[in-house]
């Protein structure tokens, strides 16, 4: 089968075993609704409970786990080594970097993951987020984007680019389903493999307890992006991967229309740099805008969350007056395969950040609870952090023009919403159809397709088909696609 199921054989415990598990950290009460369970019931309550790391756990409820002074580091922070998106900061042109890029390409080297464990709620949108139609013209989905946008690098050069697609408990099974019925959208169905991610269980925030949803069932939520690579272990995609030839993956969000996948460019500077781990960057337009901060501390590139970021260090600036921590992380990474063998083999571990969130449960009667404040502590880990353990790290800037258009927020929000990433698709696609020239008014709504056109260089080698489709070299016309 061309998607992989995520499920685990986990054995189930006995009650005993289960007992001597929960006991020596003070979480028994788990066991509390055991016998009004029925087997299946019993056996699902087993498993997750098997799957927890309780030691782990103790050491986060307690704080135990290294607590790090964000302004101490930042007051010590400078720019790692970047390539400005005009080519300048490396030893190679970008020509050189093109070049690198597409070879790898044809020769297989690269994978893809997307990263698509969230749902739309902050957009009002009940359904896995890579299914919001954010297509100006066309109306195509998020998941469309990138899909039509691999299938025109698997044409472009030569060889079928793989998708693995990271879901969540909450998406995991809409997602397989929007794949199956929709023909993989085009992609070949041994292009496509799903699997889900880990998750960690949701604590009490005044006792530490883990909080269950059912009786059956931990209060669980999604372990973060920090888990990409050991759901990628576990599910067996990263010896799929080396099995098939790849050697480096192309990391990406759900949420940005933009991101230039498989971009040679950026794949050559990763590759001419001997990168392990090679980070996308735009230029903050303000010293506290809400992105990760990318910088380099004692040696080692790492991303300091903009939450985590004082004022005092954000609005540090150079002689000349620019900001000093310029570097604004947009969760476009590109890894090289050795380097996750190589953090999966060593004791290095991420750190887990915590974020205080209202988390439905149940009471010690088994009556359901909806809180109306944040009332438990969630953990999750941060794939960037693997940052500061990869050798030759580079940074590369891209115009957020034409690489960046988040959908995070409902429309109606001040930034990140649907309307503001379709602006900026139509004004990229205006700009590409005008170095054609061809005359085409700011009221125009424009889509291009990248299996019409992936770049502005593409659009213009097809500059004469593009006006014979047009019937002249003026849109009047308030929507264009092709």
């Amino acid at each position: 089968m061309s998607v992989q199921s995520s499920a685990e054989a986990n054995a189930t415990l006995t009650l005993d075993e289960l007992q001597a598990r929960l006991e020596p950290h003070d979480q028994q009460h788990l066991l509390r609704f055991w016998d009004s369970l029925d087997e299946a019931g019993q056996t699902q309550l087993s498993r997750q409970i098997s799957q927890v790391d309780f030691g782990q756990l103790k050491t986060l409820i307690e704080g135990k786990d290294k607590a790090i002074d964000f302004g101490e580091l930042a007051s010590r922070a400078t720019m790692p080594q970047a390539v400005a998106s005009d080519g300048s900061g490396c030893d190679w042109t970008l020509e050189q970097a093109r070049e690198r890029g597409e070879q790898a390409l044809r020769d297989g080297e690269i994978a893809t993951v997307l990263v698509a464990g969230g749902q739309g709620t902050r957009l009002g949108f009940d359904q896995p987020k890579g299914m919001f139609p954010v297509g100006p013209v066309s109306g195509r989905t998020l998941f469309q984007f990138f899909a039509d946008r691999l299938i025109a690098a698997s044409e472009t050069y030569g060889v079928d680019v793989p998708l693995y697609l990271m879901t969540s408990a909450a998406t995991d099974a809409e997602s397989r389903q929007y794949f199956e019925e929709n023909n993989y959208l085009g992609l070949k169905p041994e292009q496509v493999i799903i699997f889900e991610q880990g998750t960690m269980p949701a604590v009490d925030a005044s006792t530490g307890k883990i909080l269950m949803s059912e009786k059956d069932s931990l209060a669980l939520s999604p372990d973060g992006h920090g888990g990409t690579l050991r759901a990628l272990d576990r599910n067996g995609c990263l010896e799929q991967m080396k099995r098939e030839g790849h050697k480096h993956l192309f990391y990406f969000q759900v949420d940005n229309p933009l991101v230039e996948l498989c971009d040679p460019v950026f794949i050559g500077h990763h590759l001419l740099a001997k990168s392990e781990m090679t980070t996308q960057v735009i230029r903050k337009r303000y010293p506290t805008e809400k992105v990760g901060n990318v910088v380099e501390v004692d040696g080692k590139t790492q991303i300091i969350e903009y939450s985590d970021l004082p004022d005092s260090a954000a609005e540090m600036t150079n002689e000349d007056g620019s900001l000093r921590l310029w570097a604004g992380n947009i969760a476009v990474h590109l890894f090289d395969l050795k380097f996750f063998d190589r953090m999966l083999q060593s004791d290095a571990s991420f750190p887990f950040h915590r974020a205080n969130k209202k988390v439905p449960h149940l009471d010690e009667s088994g009556q359901a609870v909806t809180p109306d404040s944040p009332n438990a502590t969630k953990f999750e880990q941060f794939i960037f952090d693997l940052l500061p353990e990869a050798n030759n790290t580079i940074v590369c800037e891209v115009d957020p023009a034409e690489a960046f258009a988040p959908v995070k927020n409902a429309n109606g929000a001040a930034t990140d919403t649907p309307e503001l990433a379709q602006k900026a698709i139509c004004d990229l696609h205006r700009r590409w159809l005008r170095t054609c020239d061809v005359t085409v008014d700011d009221s125009v709504k424009v889509e291009i397709n990248p299996r019409f056109a992936m770049d502005q260089t593409e659009l213009q080698r097809k500059s004469a088909e593009v006006r014979s489709e047009i019937d002249g070299s003026t849109i009047s016309d308030d929507r264009y696609f092709c």
